[in-house]
């Protein structure tokens, strides 16, 4: 393994006149796609555990879906075409003579996430589900099996793995305004505000303004003045939510494009633009990190979907925001940490072909000196693959 650690006196993006931070949140047809890949993933998982004692190989991190049309307005509507949602990848669908009905997996976990997640959505309705999972290739899935021997996992693909450390103010910001908007207390207290939610946040200077929209429910707005009371009072809620998570001055807009006077408000009937001509892909939401940060590093990798034994992309995103993390509370005067690792297929997932730390201080000490601290912590984070894996299988990491 090739190491580098790079020393900067510096803020990183924080001590940048202008910074961008976007979040979408879980009804945003992006994160859809990407929450129905990583559901994929952890049911053939334990149907594999289950069956034979181990993960097989599969990677279904390629879902796409295709909006439907509906018909919204003050107080209800209808769906007049469902939405259709195409499950795609590869998956293990015999092992030693016993085959496994991988369609039904996939299709009643993502019944199982839609009830959950979702339940303005009726999936029987609403939704059509196209499974056309394939048998993976011979050669990736024999390189796989070789870990049931106990051996050192060997990467399935040459990628990369990105992961930063602390947040800035922004980023913090964005990711807490969603995660509020989406919470248990405001299904329950506002269940007009749907779950699609998308917060783009921009940083000029030491202002802050986040542009926020919020798909409505429809079936719970009395009047175009009803909505307007409803979407001030969210608009003060997601501006107090920012304000107790940083000092700098914070406006909110929400749903800018409505236009009352045209009777041009943002409903739905679900809750999700998905059910209305938005349509969606994995991986072209949030990164590993819950976040879209242009200022930071990134790669095209999305981690939701692929497999928890042997896929880089996936395990080397996780890896290096848990190494950026680590060493940015190591090291006490780092105001940021960037890492980026990279493999190379069928060498051991433990031996990258390289990693790149990079720390940011108002001091920061000699790259010799800070070598033995990242080292001390990537084989710490090694050591541990198997908790991480443990904890992918049970659904307890954020991929998206």
């Amino acid at each position: 393994m090739e190491l580098v650690v790079e020393a900067h006196v510096g803020a990183g993006p924080a001590g940048s006149p202008l910074e961008i931070v976007e979040r979408k949140g879980i009804g945003h047809p992006d994160t859809i796609c990407d929450a129905l890949a990583e559901q994929m993933s952890v049911a053939l998982c334990r149907a594999y555990v289950e069956r034979f004692g181990l993960v097989l190989h599969h990677n279904v991190d390629k879902v796409l879906l295709c909006g439907g049309r509906a018909r919204a307005s003050v107080g209800g509507g209808e769906v007049t075409a469902p939405i259709e949602i195409y499950l795609s990848g590869r998956a293990t669908r015999e092992y030693k003579g016993v085959t496994i009905p991988v369609d039904e997996i996939v299709v009643a976990a993502c019944h199982d996430w839609f009830a959950k997640h979702l339940p303005q959505l009726d999936v029987e309705r609403h939704v059509a589900l196209f499974p056309r999972i394939r048998e993976g290739s011979s050669d990736l899935t024999a390189l796989f099996e070789r870990t049931a021997r106990g051996e050192v996992p060997l990467a399935n693909d040459t990628s990369i793995g990105v992961g930063f450390c602390p947040l800035t103010d922004l980023e913090d910001v964005v990711l807490e305004v969603e995660h509020a908007l989406n919470s248990p207390a405001i299904r329950r207290d506002r269940p007009w505000a749907g779950p699609d939610v998308k917060v783009m946040g921009v940083r000029t200077g030491d202002r802050i303004e986040l542009t926020v929209a919020c798909a409505f429910v429809a079936a719970h707005v009395k009047s175009v003045e009803d909505y307007l009371e409803k979407k001030e009072s969210l608009r003060r809620f997601a501006r107090e939510v920012a304000a107790r998570r940083t000092a700098h001055e914070v406006r909110v807009v929400l749903n800018a494009a409505d236009d009352p006077e045209r009777g041009e408000l943002y409903l739905t009937v679900t809750g999700t633009s998905a059910e209305s001509g938005d349509d969606g892909e994995v991986g072209r939401g949030n990164r590993a990190s819950g976040l879209i940060t242009p200022y930071r590093p990134m790669c095209m990798e999305a981690a939701a979907g692929k497999n928890p034994v042997s896929h880089v992309g996936k395990l080397y995103s996780l890896l290096a925001e848990r190494i950026a993390a680590r060493t940015a509370a190591e090291i006490d005067t780092a105001l940021d940490v960037a890492v980026t690792l990279v493999s190379c297929i069928g060498r051991r997932i433990t031996d990258p072909r390289a990693v790149h730390v990079k720390i940011c201080g108002q001091t920061i000490g000699s790259t010799h000196a800070l070598e033995p601290v990242v080292r001390a912590i990537f084989d710490d984070e090694m050591r541990a693959l198997p908790r991480l894996r443990a904890a992918l299988l049970d659904g307890r990491v954020r991929l998206y």
